[in-house]
């Protein structure tokens, strides 16, 4: 089996076009299609039905396609790890965090690795565990580190449980709200700034509003940004919902308070690494993962 052919196959099954999909492994058009021809013929099966502007894979290309990005990917990883056992050295690495570990643990983790580590190279993508997944799946990074609660259940992942963070609602310092008790609908009254919540966590938060079944929780501002989140709070009436850790420095300082909020459940976020199963990290990643392993439970991480 030609793995340059089956790079051509998946080319032309995400392009749909076989201009594009040329141009996208860098073949003449008239090349291109004779590698399709060739694949067609070895394996005595049409892979797709070719129209006029519209290219189509046959349920046999289906078939083909699934398990020939497994093998390519097998592939890729084949390669990676003869150069990593090669080498056997640091290097660089790609991984990502979740907003709020990217504000609360990443700061110590980052700061020890160039410390211990000054000629490794990092880079670190902060957003929702939604898009650092897809960036996982992309390989375009080696693992991430984010809230998982939602994460789906796919056997290509290997996910591995760090712990939960405990939420609550904080206010500025002389909020309204502010040294006494107070229900979630005067809170909410004010407005809510938060990253994105669990699904969980908004279930638990609708069925407190009294809101009807289906309707949607409305935040007056979403962000993955903490630090923005906080800013917001502390300048305006907003309320800030957050793990503990992440507003643990603004109440420390006097800057922001704890609101007590009646009847309000336990609210956590469970926090995950996680990678993709059977790939083996490189040496600066599980560096990495180690920092990540000492400084967790430092950053008010709870079983």
């Amino acid at each position: 089996m030609d793995l340059r052919r089956l790079e051509h196959l998946l080319a032309l099954a995400e392009e749909r076009h076989f201009g594009r999909a040329a141009d996208q492994v860098h073949l003449s058009q008239p090349a291109f299609s004779r590698s399709i021809q060739a694949i067609e013929s070895e394996l005595e099966l049409r892979l797709f039905d070719r129209e006029i502007g519209d290219v189509r894979p046959t349920p046999a290309g289906d078939f083909v396609i699934k398990r020939a990005r497994r093998l390519l990917f097998d592939a890729r990883c084949l390669a990676r790890d003869v150069e990593l056992f090669r080498e056997s050295r640091l290097g660089d690495t790609a991984f990502g965090a979740g907003p709020i570990l990217a504000a609360t643990l990443m700061p110590d983790v980052l700061a020890a690795l160039r410390s211990q580590y000054p000629g490794i190279s990092l880079r670190v993508e902060v957003s929702n565990w939604q898009q650092l997944l897809e960036r996982l799946k992309e390989e375009d990074i080696e693992f991430f580190v984010a809230d998982a609660s939602e994460l789906p259940d796919d056997p290509a992942l290997d996910i591995r449980s760090m712990g939960r963070q405990q939420g609550s609602f904080y206010v500025r310092a002389g909020h309204p709200l502010s040294g006494h008790a107070c229900t979630l609908a005067q809170a909410w009254t004010f407005g809510v700034a938060a990253f994105r919540l669990p699904h969980a966590v908004k279930a638990a938060l609708a069925k407190l509003l009294g809101l009807p079944a289906g309707a949607p929780l409305v935040l007056a501002l979403e962000c993955d940004d903490i630090g923005l989140l906080r800013s917001i709070a502390m300048a305006t009436d907003t309320v800030l919902a957050s793990t503990d850790v992440a507003a643990s420095d603004s109440v420390k300082i006097g800057a922001m308070q704890r609101l007590q909020v009646r009847g309000l459940p336990a609210l956590y976020s469970q926090m995950g690494l996680v990678s993709l199963r059977n790939r083996t990290l490189s040496p600066t990643a599980q560096r990495v993962i180690q920092g990540i392993e000492t400084y967790f439970p430092q950053v008010g991480a709870s079983k």
